[in-house]
């Protein structure tokens, strides 16, 4: 494979602005109120035992993504 300097240049600035975006999106995800706490996210609670699994929340994320990265090719 031959690689142009300017092509591994430009990927590892989209991998950093990506790496920057999902430490920006972790950041701040304690703040956004209805993150993972939408209906039909799994939540059970024990005396000493807590079991989360988001799965709304997963599939919203998911299809927003997706259309983020449709958008984004075209």
């Amino acid at each position: 494979m031959n690689f142009d300097v300017s092509q591994i240049g430009k990927m590892l600035i989209l991998f950093g602005g990506i790496i920057v975006f999902v430490g920006i999106l972790l950041l701040s995800f304690g703040k956004i109120p209805f993150l993972g706490k939408l209906p039909g996210d799994i939540i059970i609670q024990k005396k000493n035992f807590t079991f989360y699994f988001p799965i709304v929340t997963s599939i919203l994320l998911s299809l927003l993504i997706s259309l983020l990265l449709y958008l984004f090719k075209k």
